[in-house]
């Protein structure tokens, strides 16, 4: 079967490498890397046939993640990043190339070997702090953006590099070759925000009005994959023609619905991209040289951090950026294999070096998710040594927050809580990642906090530690949970309202003692049955009592062990008993004409009067001169006993008529 043989293997190994690192609490793309390791050329028994066909697929991958990257970020969203992104990268660049023809002279390399050694480890690598931010919940905040906007300047470097290294020797044909590729790059940025702009938004619009949802996705992926590869024939990067794609569809109104039905496409392609970078790591040259590539990784990873902090440190950026930025972007990134392979093709390097910087790459690109994971550690660790420092927030009141509400999570449900909250006049703070979210919250004038709402030290800046309550919108467990756990850590009294994405969760909140749960999937169904009843003519009083039957049922059958529960379902069985009824006056009801004295309503029936409805104008606590007109809705309240006895009075039912032979 050839390649479909190998990606079958590839799947396989992965989906149980996946399960190790799960259950070591590791990020799954480091059992991606191991199921590569274990099939690749280099350590015998089963191994992939066809190693540079899963590479070439592994590209698709990284195109796929740079598109969909694209249609998660507006161009808007880079603009706070635009100075460190176009001059504070090539600073970087250049400090990290002297670092590298330093290391490089040290270890007794000639000055080119020691150039295209520094301008290898020069890059980081997209897709795999991409991906490592994506695990990590840091996607959206200002950290990930200052990364994002480098990597991509980074991407952009890439092309001078392979038209400049190889012609160290002949600098004029280097500089025309540049040339024209800078003039390439200036015609389709151009090209795509202004004529991409409008084409793209009005072939999605014509393709989705169709109804097809196939072939709205193969239009999606057309567009990413096809635009990424006219830039390369070009001579210019796929990555980055795909993610100039994502941006300008995210200006669509479709950008969200193609970013949902991009996303498991991306992460199969992507699995093999990680594959195959393990496929690159030879274990006997790893053994054989350990020595020299251990003060490699060292000297690159310390340098690279030390330079990527310093730069963040003179664009002022504070609190925790250049921790993050330092630990997210010290690895040696993927386009470095494709340098290497143009030095080697031209002799500019021989294997030796070769091996070594594709096995430093590699080792760099496993420690990634573990050393950027111990971010919110060292930050703590520096808030102790040096100043407090708050994270990035907005609209804080002056004298803080007390007794207020968290709302973890700025999306839709987040912010209609937020609204309501501010009409009352309630103090709260929103914690949210996503761009979009917070500027509108921001121009609401809402407390905003950057940041991952399942990290403690973002917590700490949204005062969980004086809170009144927490309100938890995000549907992810996993994040629910460390969220929820870290909140009581820092406020043992502190109330929690949760949303809950499937019943099979129950126990797990439970165990949290939460509040209350809100399950949303119940709350709409509830209301398609209200919908539906309606629609049937069936009475509003029946369909109340029904669809609270259906949720205390729902509730009590899944949670009537614990003593929260059980008083929630007493208080909804209370409420049935003596809940509001709606009643509708017709012409043939005694209470036609009369007010509320004359018919003696309360003395008669046991009900109250507490609100009328008339031409859609609601008449609240109605006094007893107030006189009911054909079809009037009348509120009335009472126990069951009562409300029975008013429609009795009131509404008797007309004996049927005999039926005529």
């Amino acid at each position: 079967m050839g390649i479909a043989t190998d990606i079958i293997l590839l799947v396989l190994t992965a989906f149980f490498c996946g399960l190790l690192m799960q259950r070591l609490r590791q990020p799954l793309i480091l059992g991606y890397i191991l199921a590569g390791v274990i099939l690749g050329p280099h350590t015998g028994g089963l191994t992939i046939t066809e190693v540079h066909d899963i590479e070439l697929l592994a590209e698709i991958g990284v195109g796929l993640l740079l598109f969909a990257l694209g249609l998660e970020f507006s161009h808007k969203d880079l603009k706070p990043v635009k100075w460190i992104a176009l001059i504070g990268t090539p600073l970087q660049i250049g400090l990290t190339i002297a670092l590298g023809f330093g290391i490089g002279r040290m270890m007794g390399w000639d000055w080119k070997v020691s150039i295209w050694f520094g301008s290898l480890i020069s890059l980081s690598s997209t897709m795999v702090i991409l991906k490592t931010l994506m695990n990590q919940g840091w996607l959206g905040t200002l950290s990930s953006k200052v990364m994002i906007g480098m990597l991509i300047v980074q991407d952009l470097a890439v092309v001078p590099m392979l038209i400049i290294l190889p012609l160290m020797n002949d600098p004029a044909t280097g500089l025309v070759a540049l040339g024209h590729a800078a003039i390439k790059a200036v015609l389709f940025l151009v090209g795509m925000f202004v004529l991409g702009a409008k084409l793209l938004p009005w072939l999605m619009r014509h393709i989705a009005k169709l109804g097809s949802r196939e072939l709205f996705l193969l239009a999606i992926i057309a567009i990413g994959l096809g635009i990424g590869y006219g830039t390369y024939l070009v001579g210019l990067s796929f990555a980055f023609g795909a993610f100039i794609a994502g941006m300008v569809l995210n200006e669509s109104d479709y950008g969200h619905q193609a970013l949902s039905d991009i996303i498991p496409l991306r992460d199969v392609f992507g699995l093999l991209f990680f594959a195959s970078v393990g496929m690159l790591l030879d274990p006997q040259f790893l053994v054989h040289n350990f020595g020299v590539i251990l003060l490699l990784v060292v000297l690159v990873s310390l340098g690279k951090s030390f330079i990527f902090s310093a730069i963040s440190w003179l664009f002022r950026y504070g609190n925790v950026i250049p921790v993050a930025v330092g630990l997210g972007l010290f690895q040696v990134g993927e386009f470095s294999f494709v340098l290497a392979r143009i030095g080697l093709s031209t002799g500019s390097i021989d294997h030796k070096l070769y091996n070594l910087v594709l096995t430093t790459a590699v080792l760099t690109m496993v420690m990634t998710p573990l050393v950027s994971a111990q971010t919110a550690r060292l930050y703590t660790l520096k808030k102790r040594w040096f100043q407090k420092e708050p994270l990035e927030s907005i609209n804080f009141p002056d004298k803080g927050l007390h007794r207020h509400v968290v709302i973890a999570g700025g999306g839709r449900v987040g912010l209609q809580i937020a609204t309501t909250l501010h009409r009352l006049a309630m103090p709260f703070v929103v914690i949210e990642l996503d761009q979009r979210r917070i500027e509108q919250a921001k121009n609401a004038g809402h407390a905003v906090v950057y940041g991952d709402a399942s990290h403690e030290i973002v917590l700490e800046a949204a005062s969980v530690a004086n809170a009144a309550l927490l309100v938890v919108t995000i549907p992810g467990i996993v994040e629910s949970q460390a969220i929820i756990t870290h909140a009581q850590r820092l406020n043992s009294g502190i109330e929690v309202v949760a949303r809950l994405s499937d019943p099979d969760f129950f126990t797990i909140f439970s165990e949290l003692n939460v509040t209350d749960l809100v399950y949303p999937e119940l709350e709409a169904g509830l209301e398609m049955i209200r919908q539906v009843l309606l629609a049937l003519h069936v009475p509003v009083t029946e369909i109340q009592r029904q669809t609270e039957a259906l949720r205390q049922e729902y509730f009590t059958s899944r949670v009537s062990q614990t003593k929260r529960y059980q008083t929630l379902s007493q208080f909804r069985s209370a409420e049935q008993r003596f809940d509001l009824e709606w009643v509708a006056v017709a012409s043939d009801s005694s209470l036609l004409d009369r007010s509320i004295g004359e018919a003696e309503v309360r003395k008669k029936t046991g009900v109250s009067v507490v609100g009328v409805l008339r031409d859609d104008q609601l008449e609240p606590n109605p006094g007893p001169h107030f006189r009911f007109q054909n079809k009037d809705l009348v509120a009335i309240i009472g126990s069951n006993e009562a409300r029975a006895a008013f429609q009795a009075y009131f509404f008797p039912v007309k004996p049927s008529q005999p039926e005529v032979q």
